[in-house]
């Protein structure tokens, strides 16, 4: 490996570490968030009690047949794959339920409760109608159930301005249809109505911090698309476009709300709330979603669809709204690699049956087979530097001096073009594997389907792997040993030693030797890796190991050192025996003109 091929390989290891810096999980309070999270629960459950206690004093207008109240009912719609439950105080969505899924921490005990994304007390969508009298908050009105069966509920309310019936049902497959009529209208006025929308998502994955580092509110607007809060931070925006839809997004599962009518842009804002140590849902739940919206009534009927499902690929996109923008899948020729590439290749393979382990490993052989050009074209390079290094070395003794430099420059240009070597040909190989390394690098923390999942000894390729927890937590490191990040780390050490050989001292004072810069990056791999998704620690295993074997191969079986160092030197030769056949490349022609510039300036300081 020469010393291009190097810097390459060290862009490529700097910016991975960068990434993961950026996206590296806390779990420095890991071990208490365990031990208050009973307490927390129980706070957050008694501050819950609380607030269905107390009557709200927003309402201003109080000449209404329907009666403000505490509490409500609770009615539950129910299909293959959702549970929701429905509240009569405020006819609103009270509770969500996926029936096929499961919380980490009933994965892990063996337990068929579904997955709650949010339950009564964590969520309210109300209705804010205008009057000439003032407003009207519907989430403290009793609604009356006028109709009910397994997938339908029909809720209404009298106010004096007039009805309001709420209409929820439930179809088939992720999906609830929402409809809000206003009936015999004599006082409400509908084009300063908004919706209220907020719900605060429940913990469902294993690593607390990982889940909350990408949960957030995303939204696509009518002509500049997808758009999205903080997911690190609290924070509010507005939108500037009509809105065409909106997701309470997590991890793994999200909530999109998707109106008939877009959304306008006026009086339509979002906020997140991150969940701060103290807060008494800082343990249970992720983070609190808020979003106002504009309503677009049309013959006095708003009409939407409630998405309530898993971030799954094919299943967001075959809704045809663009609800595959939310996933994590990198942004620009990243995701399109796994869009277009990656991710089609790996659900051939699940499809066909294939487990999701061996799949993983069938993925990476394509993949490298697929750059097997670019290594072979690598190794090429990194053995003919290797040849010419003696040769190098006597041109850095010939010209020590920094007035030299020039001069040095252009003879060993000289000698690479002679040889048919390139300083760069083992460089733009390496930034070539750059896109898909980093595409990759996004792919697996994102991908629904390792989503408990298990291979070997990870009981979940979508969270760390674990053959030992410590007890006690080590900052930055985590309180456990995942074996995939220190296999990965083995073979990135192994493949490193098997270039060092090829790798250049510095020349030039002051300059880092690369050797010891790449001896520590597997180190820091380590501490980087330890707490992300087994699958990706995974795929870097496989994918170096595979790196080792194939330089083997070449080296051992396709291409002969001795062959290649006696052709290198017979073009040598021709072209020393026939120098006017040697055409200057434009850069060496450059170089020339630069050192004879340069000359001229010595010459003339000397006068």
């Amino acid at each position: 490996m020469d010393r291009n091929s190097t810097i390459g390989l060290v862009l490529i290891g700097l910016i991975i570490t960068v990434f993961s810096v950026m996206n590296q999980p806390s779990e420095a309070e890991i071990k208490a968030a365990q031990k208050k999270e009973a307490a927390a629960a129980q706070k957050a459950e008694k501050k819950s009690n609380t607030e269905k206690k107390s009557v709200a004093t927003t309402v201003r207008n109080t000449s209404n047949s329907s009666a403000i109240v505490a509490k409500g009912e609770i009615t539950t719609l129910e299909n293959n794959e959702l549970r929701i439950e429905l509240n009569s105080k405020g006819g609103m969505l009270a509770g969500v339920y996926l029936k096929k899924y499961k919380n980490y921490k009933d994965f892990a005990a063996n337990k068929d409760n579904a997955l709650c994304l949010f339950e009564d007390g964590d969520a309210h969508n109300q209705l804010v109608l205008s009057t000439a009298k003032g407003k009207i908050y519907t989430k403290d009105y009793l609604f009356e159930l006028v109709k009910s069966t397994k997938t339908t509920a029909v809720y209404e309310a009298k106010f004096t301005e007039g009805l309001i019936r709420q209409t929820y049902q439930l179809k088939k497959g992720h999906d609830l249809a929402y409809n809000i009529e206003v009936l015999d209208n004599e006082g409400f006025i509908l084009d300063n109505s908004v919706l209220n929308w907020a719900a605060d998502f429940k913990k469902t994955e294993r690593l607390f911090s990982e889940q909350r580092r990408v949960s957030t509110i995303c939204f696509d607007q009518a002509e500049s698309g997808l758009d999205y809060l903080s997911e690190t931070a609290s924070e509010s925006g507005e939108a500037e476009e009509n809105v065409n839809w909106v997701a309470f997004k997590q991890s793994y599962f999200s909530a999109i709300l998707h109106p008939e009518n877009p959304f306008p842009k006026k009086g339509t804002k979002f906020f997140i709330q991150n969940f701060g140590e103290g807060h008494p849902q800082a343990w249970t739940h992720l983070k609190g979603y808020h979003a106002t919206m504009a309503l677009d009534f049309q013959n006095n009927k708003a009409s939407f669809n409630w998405f309530f499902g898993p971030n799954d690929y094919e299943v967001l996109k075959s809704y045809g709204s663009g609800y595959d923008d939310i996933l994590n899948f990198g942004w620009g020729l990243f995701r399109w690699i796994n869009i277009y590439a990656v991710q089609p290749i790996f659900n051939l393979l699940l499809n066909n049956g294939i487990a999701i382990g061996w799949a993983i490993l069938i993925l990476t052989i394509i993949l490298k087979t697929i750059l097997m050009p670019v290594q072979w074209k690598m190794f090429v390079s990194s053995v003919k530097m290797r040849i010419l290094k003696p040769e190098i070395d006597e041109l850095n003794a010939k010209y020590p001096k920094q007035e030299d430099a020039m001069k040095k420059q252009m003879e060993m240009m000289s000698l690479y073009r002679e040889s048919g070597a390139s300083p760069l040909a083992g460089c733009v190989p390496m930034l070539i594997q750059m896109p898909i390394l980093l595409a990759v690098f996004r792919f697996f923390p994102a991908a629904f389907e390792l989503r408990q999942k298990g291979f070997l000894w990870a009981e979940d390729l979508s969270s760390f792997d674990s053959i030992l927890d410590l007890g006690f937590h080590i900052p930055i490191y985590g309180d456990h040993i995942s074996l995939f990040t220190l296999l990965m780390a083995g073979t990135t050490l192994a493949y490193t030693y098997m270039n060092s050989g090829n790798m250049q001292q510095p020349q030039q004072p002051g300059m880092p030797d690369m050797r010891i810069i790449m001896y520590i990056f597997p180190f820091m791999m380590i501490f980087f890796f330890n707490n992300y998704s087994a699958g990706l620690s995974y795929y870097y295993f496989i994918s170096t190991l595979l790196s080792i074997v194939m330089m083997l191969l070449i080296k051992y079986f396709f291409v002969n050192e001795e062959k290649l160092k006696v052709k290198m030197a017979e073009r040598k030769a021709n072209n020393a025996a026939n120098p006017k056949a040697k055409k200057k490349s434009k850069f060496q022609e450059r170089l020339e003109e630069m050192q004879r510039q340069q000359q001229e300036m010595l010459k003339n300081r000397k006068k």
